[in-house]
């Protein structure tokens, strides 16, 4: 299957057709800079399957680390034996909060989650005590034989419930509340897990100084030190972290997960501890992305604009803060997605709750509200006789507009041509298909057929890039040029981290095209160097390849105009380091959300194609296409594989991905029971990939990896709603949700005792 790409360059108002490079065999080295295709230097090893990862480690004499946890979501603690897990043979120690040798909390944005339990958990899975031992069995087995003595309370887990607010933000915007059309609905996400390949896992090493090396599988090395430091009673210099090789991430391994504990074993014992996560662990492990409950009433003109947007969005934090207050503000900011609303009453809010924490995941705030407001938008459009297209035409936003936080939108924002595009996309072939595979319930031939209808809907997307709201966002490379054999050699070394998305191929691609060398090595990223920030919210091309390409530029002009060998011939070896930083932004107004709260703002849109069995509620989505503008492409295979990857995360979102929690307590930690999609589940996707330069970036890109993941979610479930007529206000969507029916009022539809919305499969509308 070949993947049609074309590449819009409004600059140029040209455009250009080309095809996914899937399948290309590469021959030497070519030198490949910024706008090709460079292959990925660890292509080969991890489809071989012979890629190190840090589960991969080891050292002779290592200690194997294993973790307690609550099986409660609320309880006091009165009282903890590790008496008999000491007398089993192997086992080296075990430690509780009692032997944490520094601070006892750490936390992203608040310190208030402990290493380990003191006087009680607040949420099922809780770090409670660690074992060191010869074998990760009989750690195992040491943890399970600890004794605590537990007081379970009343848990908290109906966020609606919660009195205990992470943040509240609300955003004000003119005073008119009134109109002709209005269209209102309650909507609801599940708690949707990053599902990487590679649970937790890390080899913490003791120094002779006294510290500690830290091997680790991270998305944030510089923080992950700077928690760690004051909870191990170190200075920041002696706790050194090196990335390993990380298997996925999502924004789940933006918190700490086992790194303290290792090293508290390491340093207790003066052995290499390692720990690794089972995948049932790392369910308890790490951050899930936030439910959502969301009220949302729209008002327009008969022909379709805006007037108005109320929302409240109540977004479940969980037992401690880790990102959540980042996550209300981008919810928050983004609530009524691209459009022009004059008139806006938003409120976000984070609660605590005695359920799993919540931190960040792939669109981090934006993803729960896009699926609200654009299923909304899909009523409006009923509700004024307009197509799903034209009533986004009508109101979208273009360079130029304010967003509802009064920022002016001053880079290319070519929304209503991107819907137009996608619009002109030919659809799939109606034909029924063939192929089981292509049926939905696939090989399980649990239809060939009979009941299945057709569905096709749109969903439109607005993702911040870059950390918002006044956060000092930065990132500092080192670029060293030598002759090494006679020829040039370019050496980059950054703290960021490569986490699957290609940024090391793109850091190459950066020296290579800065310095014209050939030969580029990306060192492996350590705290060795300045903070090169988080690899998240599509950031690290933009900051992480400004601050390569100005210590590039730096190299360069030391050349003094010399080809890069004979430069090197001359002057020896040449070394310089540079901060990047982007253009500042400002905290939202406490009262109001105004301000210029974001860096960089990027679109996407997406139409989906499905075929649902209605009397069996199983779903196939057939075809995806996508029109996104990246501003420049610097790699278009691995753009295209984030396109591809986001809209899975998406469909994964829409249809399957849920951790099911009830009473506190996860149901299905396990990929038995929380289902990905697989590739029998991704449809072939079109796309098309628009370059509209942002000015203020390097080489004029945008952030790609998270806006696929907001806009495929509700285009998916609009098409499903269109291939049954059913109201579908949650997603995932469940079989049950589609096939369960009475007298025509359909389950799908049934909201709580005061919902804004209507009951039946009837838009609520009210005319003035």
């Amino acid at each position: 299957m070949t993947d049609t790409t074309d590449t819009g360059t409004t600059r140029a108002g040209t455009t250009r057709t080309g095809t996914t490079e899937t399948g290309t065999t590469y021959t030497g080295t070519p030198v490949t800079g910024v706008g090709e295709s460079a292959r990925r230097p660890d292509a080969t090893l991890k489809v071989t399957g012979e890629f190190a990862y840090a589960s991969d480690l080891w050292l002779d004499g290592m200690v194997w680390g294993a973790t307690l946890r609550s099986p409660h979501p609320s309880a006091w603690i009165r009282s903890i034996d590790v008496g008999p897990a000491l007398r089993i043979p192997g086992v080296f120690a075990v430690l509780t909060h009692e032997d944490v040798p520094g601070e006892k909390f750490y936390g992203l944005e608040h310190k208030d989650q402990p290493v380990l339990a003191i006087d009680q958990v607040r949420y099922q899975g809780e770090p409670v005590a660690l074992v060191g031992a010869d074998h990760p069995e009989t750690a195992r087995r040491a943890a399970a034989a600890i004794v605590v003595e537990y007081e379970p309370r009343e848990a908290i887990t109906d966020p609606r419930l919660s009195q205990h607010f992470v943040r509240h933000q609300p955003v004000r915007r003119g005073d008119t509340f009134e109109a002709e059309v209005v269209v209102t609905g309650e909507y609801e996400v599940g708690m949707q897990d990053q599902a990487f390949l590679g649970p937790e896992s890390g080899l913490a090493v003791p120094a002779e100084d006294g510290g500690v090396d830290l091997y680790i599988a991270t998305q944030w090395l510089h923080v992950d030190r700077d928690q760690l430091a004051p909870c191990l009673g170190l200075p920041p210099d002696k706790v050194r972290l090196t990335l390993s090789g990380v298997g996925g991430a999502f924004g789940a391994r933006e918190d700490l997960s086992m790194q303290v504990h290792a090293c508290m074993l390491a340093l207790r014992l003066n052995r290499p501890v390692k720990i690794v996560y089972g995948r049932e662990e790392s369910f308890f492990g790490h951050v899930h992305r936030h439910p959502a409950r969301m009220r949302y009433e729209h008002g327009a003109t008969r022909d379709g604009r805006l007037v108005y947007v109320k929302a409240d969005i109540l977004l479940d934090g969980g037992a401690y803060c880790s990102s959540s207050p980042a996550v209300v503000g981008n919810a928050a900011s983004l609530g009524v997605g691209p459009y022009e609303v004059p008139n806006v009453r938003v409120d976000a809010t984070g609660v605590y709750t005695n359920n799993p924490p919540c931190g960040a995941m792939r669109g981090f705030g934006a993803v729960q509200a896009c699926y609200a407001y654009e299923s909304q938008m899909d009523r409006l459009a009923e509700a004024c006789g307009l197509s799903p297209i034209e009533v986004r035409v009508r109101n979208a936003v273009s360079q130029g507009s304010r967003l509802i936080t009064g920022q002016l939108i001053d880079a290319p924002a070519p929304l209503a041509e991107m819907l137009r595009d996608l619009e002109a996309m030919p659809l799939p072939a109606a034909e029924p298909a063939r192929d089981l595979r292509g049926l939905p319930g696939g090989v399980s031939q649990t239809t060939h057929g009979e009941s299945v209808r057709r569905g096709v809907g749109y969903g439109v997307g607005i993702k911040n890039i870059c950390f918002s709201e006044g956060f000092d966002d930065y990132s500092t490379a080192r670029v060293r040029a030598e002759l090494v054999g006679g020829e040039p050699h370019v050496t980059v070394h950054t703290a960021a981290a490569e986490v699957g998305q290609g940024l090391v191929t793109v850091q190459a691609q950066i020296a290579r095209t800065e310095l014209g060398v050939e030969n580029v090595t990306v060192a492996a990223a350590d705290t060795s160097v300045g903070s090169a920030g988080s690899s998240s919210a599509s950031r690290q091309s933009y900051v992480t390849g400004g601050a390569v390409k100005a210590a590039c530029e730096a190299v360069r002009k030391r050349f003094e105009g010399l080809p890069a060998a004979e430069a090197l011939a001359r002057f020896g070896p040449i070394e310089e380091t540079r901060e990047y930083r982007h253009r500042p932004t400002y905290p939202m107004d406490p009262l109001t959300g105004q301000g210029d709260s974001h860096t960089q703002l990027a679109l996407c849109v997406h139409r989906a194609v499905v075929d649902v069995d209605v009397e069996l509620g199983l779903v196939k989505v057939v075809e995806l296409a996508a029109v996104q503008d990246v501003g420049r492409i610097l790699n278009p295979q691995a753009l295209e594989g984030q396109i591809h990857g986001g809209s899975a995360q998406g469909l994964g979102l829409a249809l399957m991905e849920e951790i099911q929690v009830r009473d506190g307590r996860v149901l299905n930690p396990s990929f038995t029971d929380y289902l990905i999609p697989t590739i029998l589940d991704m449809p072939p996707m079109t796309m098309k990939i628009m370059e509209n330069p942002d000015p203020s970036a390097p080489y004029g890109l945008r952030g790609a990896g998270e806006p696929p993941t907001l806009s495929s979610t509700p285009a998916i479930a609009a098409a499903v709603r269109a291939a049954t007529g059913l109201r579908l206000t949650r997603v995932p969507i469940r079989p049950e949700d589609i096939a369960l029916f009475d007298s025509g009022t359909f389950r799908g539809d049934t909201f709580d005792e005061g919902s804004m919305d209507s009951t039946k499969g009837e838009s609520d509308d009210k005319r003035a």
